[in-house]
């Protein structure tokens, strides 16, 4: 007999949708895209393993073990990173605390498989470009094309926002202001909406471009495509690359780069944490939830520790060599 009462996996799921995302987190179009495509992957590997119906799946049928094979099979045989693996096991975790709130009979194996950990991983440092590379870059786009007028103003809203480019493509032009400070409004994760201000040349850009495009209307995309949709971040990306590739000419040493747009927004934060721009207001800046997550951009800073050990003069003196006392320190000495 089942330690668990048979509770129907399928309403449960059902329930966390559309109660929980959709109308008490209002959560946005990607995150239950993400969410959705997690437990479709994982209704398919328990239907394999269990030989059941999705329909069918009891919540008891999600214990620790299925779920660390599943967690496997997204890394062995999917070819999963290991980020994609915590996200997927993130959203699997977010709906048991869903379940163990509704149906407290289950808080015994909702906790067993909330015991099991996020996997640690190694992470790179942050690869930024510098001014020089960037500003190539803005200004490689040919001017004298419709395209080429679109993506210079693109692609330096998207360096001056540090905007992800899920927020660029989401940019009407009810979101631009001219008045009284040029500055553009950017809707983010979370639906949390930001204010920043805009350089001059970023302005002009986006001047001459609403200038010289015939606008349908003030809800129509910002950055469109030739039919007047919106762009996908393959387009964004493929625009991008288009420029650097371009902008190689001149810095060779872009061929050896991957250029992304997120490298786009990494490059901005470097540039304002060396112009001594405040981590805080970097963190604001580029819509994090913590400033904790900017940090990431000191530890990339070579240049900075550089400066830092210059002001810290190093101790004087010779260092005595550690010799371990006994036979048992020196094997872990060893280790």
């Amino acid at each position: 007999m089942s330690l668990y009462p048979s509770i129907t996996f399928g309403s449960l799921l059902q329930q966390f949708f559309v109660e929980r995302l959709i109308q008490q987190r209002h959560a946005s179009p990607c995150t239950i895209a993400t969410y959705r495509d997690c437990f479709r992957l994982l209704l398919a590997f328990a239907e394999e393993r269990l030989g059941k119906r999705p329909a069918k799946i009891l919540l008891q049928d999600l214990n620790p073990t299925l779920i660390l094979k599943f967690l496997d099979d997204l890394e062995n045989r999917r070819k999963n990173s290991i980020r994609t693996r915590n996200a997927r096991f993130a959203a699997i975790r977010a709906f048991l605390h869903y379940a163990a709130a509704r149906e407290p009979s289950a808080l015994a194996l909702t906790q067993s498989v909330l015991a099991i950990p996020l996997k640690r991983f190694e992470r790179p440092l942050i690869g930024f470009l510098s001014r020089d590379q960037i500003q190539a870059i803005l200004d490689a786009p040919d001017q004298g094309t419709w395209s080429g007028r679109r993506d210079r103003a693109m692609l330096s809203t998207l360096y001056n926002t540090g905007a992800r480019v899920s927020e660029l493509i989401r940019l009407r032009t009810t979101d631009l202001s001219f008045e009284p400070s040029p500055a553009v409004r950017i809707l983010g994760k979370g639906r949390k909406e930001r204010q920043l201000p805009l350089w001059t040349s970023t302005a002009r850009q986006l001047k001459r471009w609403l200038q010289a495009e015939k606008r349908d209307g003030p809800e129509q995309p910002l950055f469109p495509n030739r039919r007047g949709g919106s762009l996908t971040r393959t387009s964004v990306a493929e625009r991008l690359k288009l420029a650097a590739q371009k902008a190689a000419g001149k810095y060779p040493e872009l061929t050896q780069r991957r250029i992304s747009p997120h490298l786009v927004r990494h490059s901005l934060a470097m540039h304002l944490l060396q112009a001594g721009v405040d981590i805080t207001v970097i963190a604001l800046w580029l819509g994090h939830e913590s400033p904790a997550t900017t940090h990431m951009y000191v530890e990339a800073d070579l240049a900075m520790k550089e400066r830092a050990l210059k002001n810290l003069q190093a101790p004087q003196g010779k260092t005595a060599r550690y010799h371990p006392p006994d036979r048992v320190l020196e094997f872990l000495q060893t280790l």
